[in-house]
């Protein structure tokens, strides 16, 4: 440290820099920002690189001194004209959200351009991200897939994801499901969430490998303790049916209601149902319409429906025809045969509506016209 101290005096930069990193660290002095910025900004001044780059992240961070975007900026930039990668990903992100300097897209591409030619794979990823989405540059989903490969050969993870969306739907390169399944793996074994999901739906629906519910159980189970809703629900509906697991309806409901509690509207009807029912827990109608209710005012049709049912008949609620109507309307909307059919009764006979015969017949046309029997002979009735 004193072979430090007595360079650094004598105004040698990477003395200089290394005396700042010891001061930034704590490491074999005490640690003291301030100090570490005084020897940053003296090795800086002499043109160091790293210590120019540096200063960016103290006044960044606030560290050693107030935080001053500008000048985060204006060191970044030295750093980052001296080929300092890091640097100049950061630049391309102050470019991009406008931060210290103007909103400028085509100025982010570029250095983050300079980064990823250097091999810096975040750099490379956000590259993939800008041809694909076309960010201040011509989208060009070929580069892209340039890109996205190039990152995610060194391991990184939302690039390998990417790349396996690109392999699957066919996008800047031939579709190949089995190279698809192979980058979600790679990102799946990194804790890449979104990817453990598209493996786990590889292996449940045989996407580019053959049809595995274990390893789609397992996947799915990852991810879903990671508070995925789509697994969630997923593996509600696994130990449900049975489906690579034995048929286990506490689980079933725990993973339901996970998947409820976080908006999915699927999960929300499903333990509708079994409150309904009283199907793995105790029968309790005023949650049915608690859960039917949240589903439907995210415009589930099912869930619509039965809802509208539950107005219809008082069940788990007051009796509201023109609630039911409401929601049978809603339905039908959607092209519910249920729902469409109710809704022409309701017309028919007046029930939370101004009789309407034309109406009746529309919506049960509707209905009889995707087979369902009921409305079918309602129809013929009416001599439709």
């Amino acid at each position: 440290m004193e072979q430090y101290k007595k360079a650094a005096e004598q105004g040698e930069a990477e003395a200089q820099y290394n005396l700042g990193v010891s001061y930034y660290l704590g490491k074999g002095v005490e640690k003291d920002l301030q100090k570490a910025v005084y020897w940053f900004t003296n090795s800086g001044e002499l043109g160091d690189a790293d210590a120019q780059y540096m200063l960016g992240v103290c006044y960044e961070n606030v560290e050693g001194g107030e935080k001053d975007l500008e000048m985060a900026v204006y060191w970044y930039t030295k750093a980052a004209e001296q080929g300092h990668a890091e640097a100049q990903y950061d630049l391309g992100w102050y470019y991009e959200n406008g931060d210290g300097v103007e909103h400028d897209p085509k100025k982010a591409v570029y250095w983050f351009t300079k980064s990823a030619e250097q091999g810096h794979e975040r750099a490379q990823f956000i590259l993939g991200l800008f041809y694909n989405e076309g960010n201040g540059v011509e989208t060009d989903l070929k580069k892209a897939v340039y890109w996205y490969t190039k990152a995610a050969e060194q391991g990184e993870a939302d690039a390998q994801y990417n790349l396996g969306g690109c392999y699957k739907n066919g996008d800047g390169v031939e579709q190949d499901l089995t190279k698809a399944i192979y980058w979600y793996t790679k990102a799946a074994e990194l804790g890449h969430a979104d990817a453990q999901y598209m493996l786990g739906a590889g292996y449940y629906l045989g996407m580019g490998v053959e049809i595995d519910r274990k390893k789609a159980i397992y996947w799915f189970t990852k991810v879903a303790e990671q508070g995925n809703g789509d697994a969630q629900h997923l593996l509600g509906e696994c130990y449900y049916s049975g489906a690579g697991v034995e048929i286990d309806l506490q689980k079933a409901i725990y993973w339901y209601t996970k998947a409820a509690e976080l908006g999915h509207e699927r999960a929300q009807f499903a333990l509708g149902l079994f409150y309904s029912m009283g199907e793995g827990v105790e029968k309790d109608l005023p949650k049915a319409v608690n859960w039917y209710t949240k589903a439907a005012e995210q415009g589930y049709e099912k869930a619509q429906h039965l809802l509208g049912v539950c107005y219809y008949n008082g069940e788990g609620v007051e009796k509201d025809l023109q609630k039911a109507v409401y929601w049978y309307t809603k339905a039908a909307e959607q092209g519910n045969e249920d729902a469409q059919h109710m809704l022409g009764e309701c017309y028919y006979n007046g029930a939370g509506v101004e009789k309407d015969l034309q109406k009746a017949v529309y919506w049960i046309t509707k209905a009889a016209e995707k087979g369902y029997d009921e409305a079918q002979s309602k129809h013929d009735n009416l001599g439709c």
